[in-house]
């Protein structure tokens, strides 16, 4: 079972850039996907970005493509989720989640653990 926690969130003008933490215990990262995923008020959980176990495969949403990049430093059990060019769309409350097996998945129900969420609040 592995813990995960989130930090970075906050309030930034639309263009700016911010850098989402996922800090995990427990079992050893490398034994995990993760992904982000995130909600806006009113509307559902939604697909960020995904990585594998070693980095080798990465996925991410249309909606973020170009300027979100994932990575994960196994050594230190931390997941980043590097957002540049925020948008007011980006508004919504983040999450960072760990999937059993390395393989990465945009599928939600393939994460069984979740944190409590980092709010990312865009201004225009």
């Amino acid at each position: 079972q592995v813990q995960v926690v989130e930090s970075g969130g906050g309030l930034v003008q639309a263009g700016g850039s911010l850098r989402l933490s996922c800090a995990t215990s427990g079992r050893t990262l490398s034994s995990y996907a993760m992904g982000w995923f995130r909600q806006a008020p009113g509307k559902e959980r939604e697909f960020v970005a995904a990585i594998s176990w070693r980095s080798g495969s990465i996925y991410n949403a249309d909606s973020v493509k170009g300027r979100f990049t994932i990575s994960r430093d196994n050594a230190k059990n931390t997941v980043y989720l590097q957002m540049n060019s925020l948008k007011p769309e980006d508004t919504a409350v983040y999450y960072c989640a760990a999937a059993e097996g390395r393989i990465a998945t945009r599928k939600e129900y393939d994460y069984a653990y979740w944190g409590q969420g980092t709010q990312v609040t865009v201004s225009s």
